[in-house]
């Protein structure tokens, strides 16, 4: 058995590890719920966008959001990354894990004064802008600072991206990005405000993208835009073409990274704009099956018309099946020759929708532990504390080397911030 669209996660002697390491035995020694990724799984998702992008000025910025843990950024920061983030909690993340805010974009919908003027100040590279209204108020902000905010105009380029209506981000009846037909005037005001400096254009069209065709066609229509912005007189350094390449977590066969690019830099070279800059964001495509999510079988429930296997971890541990009835595997780490039974895995917390996974064939007993696979993205970054529970360890590997690169939450850590009344 081996981890969707990774090598490294197999069973050797039996027992199901993560880059030669037992994650029976991870799970012993750390306790549960666990995350546990590994590094050179990230690295070997990283390589075929930097393969396929050798000899062209670009930067691949790794979108921060889908795994924000320091371990996890220092990884991208010390293979030459740059970083896509969406608040500035994620910028002071990028900071502290020796990531270069010149190679910082921000993008994201509802930024605050306060935090372009902490962007503008820390010297991030772009603004990701996605707004009229953002463009007046970022102007208005650097201006008081004596500055010019670098900017690129996030287009939506109405294409459906066909995949979970949650996670698609560039059809007219989203939130993100300007529209297509307004995107020319909002170049135009953008080059005639004081505190703006235009450099580049920035289309995302959603996540967990299994097509190449959604993104050859928000290209052309990003091409189109491009060749009218420039007829004005208005220079574009860069194109940004987003992120959102999707992994297998079951059927799934999404292109590969390096096969993706090469299909749009024919289409940009075949169009003549084969000189520009060109920046991508990805983020679950390079973590998500890098990282599996332990938990321990608790109870065996037998019902009329359904099994359950209760086990620790719960929804505030992994948001995704309850959020977007996501399917994600689940595994026992230890071989069995029991006889399976079909189950739904559910957790503690007090919710009819808190399962990890329905209607799955295992064998397992109490004191199992189960591994909930391709949980490297939108796992503990999504986490909470609902029911005042701690959020979960997490330890990476690499190598010989395990580490602790999150310590598990305590009972009083999620409540030091609270004061009772005088």
């Amino acid at each position: 058995m081996n981890l969707p669209g990774s090598p490294f996660l197999a069973v050797q002697d039996g027992r199901l590890c993560l880059d030669g390491h037992d994650l029976t035995q991870l799970a012993h020694q750390h306790a549960t719920p666990l995350y546990v990724y590994s590094r050179q799984a990230m690295l070997s998702a990283l390589a075929p966008y930097q393969r396929a992008l050798v000899g062209r000025a670009h930067l691949v910025c790794y979108a921060v959001k889908a795994n924000s843990n320091l371990a996890v950024l220092q990884t991208f920061a010390q293979a030459g990354c740059g970083f896509d983030i969406v608040s500035a909690g994620e910028l002071a993340r990028v900071l502290a894990a020796g990531g270069d805010a010149a190679k910082v974009v921000f993008s994201g919908v509802g930024k605050s004064r306060a935090e372009m003027a902490q962007a503008l100040q820390a010297g991030v590279r772009c603004f990701n802008v996605e707004s009229t209204a953002e463009l007046e108020v970022l102007s208005d902000v650097a201006a008081g600072l004596g500055l010019r905010a670098p900017v690129s105009l996030r287009v939506n380029p109405d294409v459906d991206a066909g995949t979970h209506p949650y996670i698609s981000t560039g059809l007219k009846g989203n939130k993100f990005g300007v529209a297509h037909e307004q995107a020319l005037a909002s170049y135009r005001r953008a080059a005639s405000l004081p505190g703006i400096r235009v450099v580049g254009i920035d289309c995302h069209i959603g996540s967990q993208i299994t097509e190449v065709a959604p993104y050859l066609d928000a290209l052309d229509r990003v091409l189109d835009l491009v060749e009218a912005i420039e007829a004005e007189g208005i220079t574009l350094h860069h194109m940004d073409l987003g992120g959102g390449l999707g992994i297998t977590y079951t059927d799934e066969t999404p292109p590969a990274a390096d096969a993706l690019i090469a299909a749009l830099l024919a289409r940009i070279d075949a169009r003549g704009h084969g000189h520009r800059e060109l920046l991508f964001e990805p983020g679950r495509s390079l973590v998500g099956n890098a990282g599996v999510l332990l938990t321990e079988v608790m109870y065996l429930k037998r019902g009329e018309h359904k099994n359950f296997c209760i086990v620790d971890a719960a929804m505030n541990d992994l948001m995704r099946p309850a959020l977007y009835e996501a399917y994600m595997g689940i595994v026992n780490t230890q071989g069995t020759d029991e006889p399976t039974d079909t189950w739904d895995v559910v957790g503690p917390v007090c919710e009819s929708g808190d399962w990890l996974g329905r209607d799955r064939s295992l064998a397992v007993k109490p004191g199992d532990v189960l591994a909930v696979l391709s949980a490297g993205a939108y796992g503990m970054t999504m986490a909470s504390n609902y029911n005042t529970r701690g959020r979960a360890a997490e330890v990476m590997v690499d190598g010989a080397q395990v580490s602790v690169v999150r310590e598990r939450e305590r009972v009083e850590d999620l409540f030091k911030m609270e004061r009772l009344m005088g």
